[in-house]
């Protein structure tokens, strides 16, 4: 059995430990070559059967094993549009899913540079109108916005996360779930976040995308 297969089991344990992951919500894929495994429909991320994935290919094609999670065209999208991307994190986690609920801050980021943090390891994550689970159009925009990221947000749904590794999108679906927690604690106190120098600084240090306010063009 392939080490990929145990890293995705073990990472879909360590976000249902969180408390990120409630009930058989949420899924997790990782990039084999020009192949995907992905959590199956219904699996609970706390006990995954890294020997009964879901095989697919890179356009969504069953190849072998068990139904996929229904939230795979996200998975997808997500690698055809950044051949870097090598893991894909979808939750339901409880405060991003709240702050999905909410105005987005700008047309590229539903959250502000609260933190140092959020830009090392998230950047700018723009928030999808609202589409019924599993939607084929709402992943197709996803793979078609305009812009860099690696994180964004569903509207009324949850959060999705990509990453060079799949080490990193758990940091990055982490680091997600805490700058949502901190923006929601926060509520309608003043609050100071990251001037624009500053995130674009953090932001390009580590090699994250931030284009703040700026509009889509």
């Amino acid at each position: 059995m392939s080490a990929a297969r145990h890293d995705l089991a073990a990472a879909g344990a360590h976000l249902a430990s969180l408390g990120l992951s409630p009930g058989s919500s949420g899924n997790v894929s990782i990039r084999e070559d020009d192949r995907i495994l992905i959590t199956p429909t219904g699996a609970d991320l706390a006990a995954i059967d890294a020997g009964n994935l879901t095989v697919l290919a890179l356009d969504g094609t069953h190849l072998d094993g068990p139904r996929p999670s229904k939230e795979f065209p996200l998975h997808t999208a997500f690698y055809r549009r950044d051949p870097a991307t090598r893991a894909v994190i979808h939750l339901h986690s409880r405060h991003a899913a709240a702050l999905s609920c909410r105005p987005a801050w700008s047309e590229r980021s539903a959250l502000p540079p609260l933190t140092p943090y959020f830009l090392m390891r998230v950047g700018q994550t723009p928030l999808l109108p609202y589409a019924p689970p599993g939607d084929v159009q709402q992943a197709a925009d996803l793979e078609q916005l305009p812009f860099a990221f690696r994180a964004a947000l569903l509207q009324n749904h949850g959060p999705v996360v990509a990453g060079p590794a799949l080490a990193t999108a758990v940091d990055a679906a982490v680091e997600l779930e805490e700058t949502a927690a901190l923006l929601l604690t926060l509520g309608t106190l003043p609050a100071r976040v990251l001037t624009e120098e500053e995130a674009r600084a953090m932001a390009d240090k580590y090699g994250m995308p931030w284009s703040g306010r700026e509009p889509v063009s």
